[in-house]
């Protein structure tokens, strides 16, 4: 089976290869830079430098891949949580979320891809009692309208769970945290998630799951992981020696 996995250098896309590979998938893995290709090389993915932004050359990067999998696990984060940065990088996230998830779309859908599965995030739940399930609302703003972050995690998720002909599959991830994210050392409160169980639930997808959004994250009462247990086999408890 073919996996185009775009977003294969970044903290869940490192860790995502080292578990697709020994399962014999064939990974085709992106990057927007030259000097990363070589890492996807020595860990047995073929590297495919190409932006998101420009949909001509990902439309043609998709097709010669000819996925049966379309794996999207794009983010646009600064290294550091910096609150200066903030603002703008929500934006520049939710863009990418918005534009980027179009274009990745319309090329999974030209190459014949038969699934997408994106990243998205479990921390955008209106507030409730109870551990917040796929069904419950999210938070909106005061005059009932979504904010910047909001805006991009709605416009991924309805592309990608209402591509036709395309069975869509949406991993919302809980507050990441090991090494390479944020919060290394440990969760950073309730509805944490370590990125090697991130990793993970994306491996699962690829077989498992009937389309649809699927909380991911420690069982710790924030969220409801029950589907992603049942459905999935989802464990947040895995972990990996890839770094």
């Amino acid at each position: 089976m073919r996996i185009f996995l775009a977003g294969a250098t970044g903290v869940i896309g490192r860790r995502l290869v080292h578990l697709l590979r020994p399962d014999g998938y064939d990974v085709f893995g992106t990057t927007r830079s030259d000097a990363k290709a070589g890492a996807l090389r020595l860990v047995g993915a073929t590297p495919v430098v190409v932006d998101v932004y420009d949909a001509p050359a990902l439309m043609r990067a998709v097709q010669a891949a000819m996925p049966d999998i379309v794996i999207h696990q794009l983010t646009d984060l600064p290294q550091v949580d910096d609150p200066a940065r903030m603002e703008a990088s929500r934006a520049a996230n939710a863009r990418l979320r918005i534009d980027g998830t179009r274009n990745l779309v319309a090329a999974a859908k030209a190459a014949g891809a038969k699934r997408i599965i994106a990243q998205s995030i479990a921390f955008v739940y209106a507030a409730g009692e109870g551990a917040r399930v796929e069904t419950d609302p999210l938070a909106m703003q005061p005059d009932g309208t979504p904010g910047t972050s909001l805006r991009g995690v709605i416009a991924l998720e309805q592309q990608v769970v209402g591509a036709p002909g395309i069975d869509g599959i949406v991993l919302r991830y809980g507050r990441l945290y090991g090494p390479g994210t944020w919060s290394e050392t440990g969760p950073s409160g309730p509805g944490s998630l370590h990125v090697d169980a991130a990793a993970y639930a994306a491996r699962l997808a690829v077989t498992c799951g009937a389309p649809g959004i699927y909380n991911i994250a420690e069982d710790d009462g924030a969220v409801a992981i029950d589907k992603a247990r049942h459905e999935l086999g989802f464990d947040p408890q895995f972990r990996t020696d890839a770094r």
